[in-house]
């Protein structure tokens, strides 16, 4: 059924992000942090990543349900998933901010390729990662100047 295909992709991602929340909220230093110009309020940031799940999960799913995950793009879609899972364990929890920062040019990258394999199966698909790319290098921007700042 296609709702349950979008309601399992939707999921995932969105309880995924929900965990990381839980074991980063501890150790989040946010609001201690000196922040460069464009720093947006510390409660928008579950809102933004709440909405770009929903959206990661509605273009899998989309995939999922035309029949156009082949192994390539469950590959990069889980791998990326886990690279950016990890990206909070080490900016929030470990303070790692350089390491975090190269970790997240290569979540951008993984992105990037994902978002070219979504698009050559299905335009929507890709496209709807397109806030996910703009977000991360939002906050790549953040990461690398919190580094400087801090």
């Amino acid at each position: 059924m296609k709702v349950k295909i979008y309601i399992a992709s939707i999921l995932l991602p969105v309880v995924i992000g929900t965990i990381v929340g839980l074991i980063t909220s501890g150790a989040i230093d946010y609001s201690n942090l000196v922040k460069p110009a464009l720093s947006p309020p510390g409660y928008l940031f579950p809102i933004v990543w709440t909405i770009l799940y929903i959206l990661m999960g509605i273009s899998y799913g989309r995939l999922k349900e035309l029949k156009l995950n082949d192994l390539k793009i469950k590959k990069i879609y889980y791998f990326q998933l886990l690279v950016n899972v990890l990206w909070s364990i080490f900016f929030f929890v470990f303070e790692w901010r350089l390491f975090s920062f190269i970790w997240i040019i290569l979540l951008i990258i993984l992105v990037i390729i994902m978002i070219y394999r979504f698009y050559k199966k299905d335009k929507i698909a890709g496209l709807l990662q397109i806030p996910y790319l703009i977000w991360l290098l939002f906050a790549a921007y953040l990461n690398l100047a919190i580094y400087f700042l801090n």
